[in-house]
């Protein structure tokens, strides 16, 4: 009961935080600037966050830059519908599920409840998340308080894995992109011997590989280079949206979809790795799956719009809890959100609710507000969502590059880190070139010194024994998830090509 009352009171002074006015404008504006990325197809919120991570020095204020960052990343799940709906481009990769009935329902006339119905559900869902947030992460960081070197380093290790093997197509790239991530996490001067490693005599890599040059050069000008040579063919399927609010048999064939797809997006968020895309995609099979006319799937059905748009905005409230419990990012968004925590100060883990309250609560509260913005943003002003749909990617790149450049270079004042980020840049495009997904590298980079530090730590607590891994029962239980992860990605791989020697031989 004190711990209920503990958490109220919590989040009345989180609201008291959130609702100053400084805090508002700035959630505002990260609503705006969310719902902006999600709409423009080509950027997204990991990439934007990148950009504005410089701003984070500027600003000062840990709540006020967070709650701004945290707005872009769940206002750009609300954005991303508009651009699937009356497009059929994702604005946002967690948006791409809903290209296939929102754009369906669109050639039938029906943008508008489509549209309708992804704003609804996502504020529902968004809010429910929030709620789950507000219960779930003080007790998780109560018991994260039991972890030790061993447990950080399973969990970690764990994380890592699941990210690379649930976020691409391919489980030997995902983990080709952890290597390099953990790579270049390693530059610069051990932490506990003071050696030098992988610099290739440059000085400026002594203090290691800046993230916001990383985050940029991969997520900001990889992402323009390669989005310029395609054509980004915007063609509206109407100009004149009506009828937003959804009809009574919309909502009585959507009503369970949304709650569906809150639970599955706020489970499914929790887990390193799994994230907005793969709740949309669970969402999407499980409505198809219960649905009593599954044929009308592809033709138009709202519940393909409902489900998915609701799973991926709980999914992204939910991404918050390992980060602010456990101080372990879960997507490429996140770990930006995660550095950005850094720059100003501010350690992510289970003293955050106790030593920064303010910290916490601020962020959770405005959350609550964010979700209300967005609904009013995207709703009333839809009609001028549709006009930006319009502005060619060509006059936008050009902008992004310059804000990209005059970040970079005011974080160390140093031509060096441009150079630096160029570099990653022409690396990011090739990436996606060769369909590699760049988040978890970012992901390994971020979490390589926390492996690092907790693998040393505790071969030295166990005098080098790594049986301490699984003697102790947090780190066992995780290691034993691990295990059995990867044994089933092993069988999924051996029943996958069993099944297409099977259909070769017939």
């Amino acid at each position: 009961m004190n711990e209920l009352f503990g958490m109220f009171q919590g989040l009345i002074s989180g609201f008291g935080i959130a609702l100053t006015l400084n805090n508002l404008t700035f959630a505002l504006l990260g609503a705006l600037l969310g719902t902006v990325v999600g709409i423009l197809p080509g950027l997204g919120p990991a990439a934007t966050i990148s950009l504005l991570l410089p701003l984070s020095f500027k600003i000062g204020d840990p709540i006020t830059s967070i709650i701004m960052m945290a707005g872009i990343f769940y206002g750009a799940m609300y954005g991303g519908s508009t651009t699937s709906i009356l497009v059929n481009i994702p604005g946002e990769a967690a948006s791409v599920v809903t290209c296939i009935d929102g754009y369906q329902m669109a050639l039938k006339g029906r943008a508008g409840p489509a549209l309708g119905i992804a704003a609804i559900g996502s504020f529902i869902a968004g809010t429910l998340g929030v709620i789950g947030l507000t219960f779930v992460a003080p007790p998780l960081a109560e018991f994260a308080l039991k972890f030790g070197p061993p447990e950080y380093f399973s969990l970690t290790i764990l994380g890592l894995l699941m990210a690379s093997l649930l976020g691409g197509s391919s489980i030997l790239k995902g983990l080709i992109m952890i290597v390099l991530g953990l790579l270049l996490g390693s530059v610069g001067l051990d932490p506990i011997s003071g050696a030098i490693r992988f610099t290739w005599g440059f000085f400026l890599l002594q203090e290691g590989v800046d993230f916001v040059t990383l985050a940029m050069g991969l997520f900001g000008v990889g992402e323009i280079l390669y989005n310029l040579e395609k054509e980004l063919k915007t063609e509206l399927v109407t100009r004149k949206i009506s009828h937003l609010w959804p009809t009574l048999k919309d909502w009585a064939e959507s009503k369970w979809a949304i709650v569906r797809g809150s639970f599955i997006g706020f489970f499914v968020g929790i887990l390193p790795g799994g994230g907005a895309v793969i709740s949309s995609l669970v969402s999407y099979a499980v409505e198809k799956k219960v649905s009593k006319h599954p044929e009308e799937f592809g033709k138009g059905a709202i519940q393909g719009v409902a489900g998915p748009e609701s799973a991926n905005n709980s999914a992204a409230s939910a991404s918050f809890i390992p980060l602010l419990t456990l101080g372990i990012p879960g997507n490429a968004a996140i770990a930006m959100i995660f550095a950005a925590l850094l720059i100003q100060g501010v350690q992510p883990g289970p003293f955050l609710i106790t030593e920064r309250a303010d910290v916490f609560w601020g962020v959770v509260a405005s959350m609550y507000i964010g979700n209300a913005m967005l609904l009013i943003l995207n709703l009333p002003m839809v009609g001028m969502w549709v006009q930006l749909l319009r502005v060619p990617y060509a006059i936008l790149a050009p902008i992004i590059v310059l804000f990209c450049c005059i970040g970079v270079y005011s974080v160390r004042n140093t031509v060096f880190d441009i150079w630096i980020m160029g570099i990653f840049g022409v690396f990011g495009y090739l990436l996606r070139k060769l369909d590699f997904e760049p988040g978890p590298m970012i992901l390994a980079f971020v979490l390589g010194p926390i492996l690092e530090r907790s693998l040393r730590q505790a071969l030295l607590i166990s005098a080098g024994s790594p049986l301490i891994f699984f003697k102790r029962p947090i780190s066992g239980t995780l290691m034993g998830f691990l295990i059995l992860f990867i044994l089933f990605q092993i069988f999924m791989v051996l029943r996958k090509r069993r099944t297409g020697i099977k259909e070769e031989s017939s």
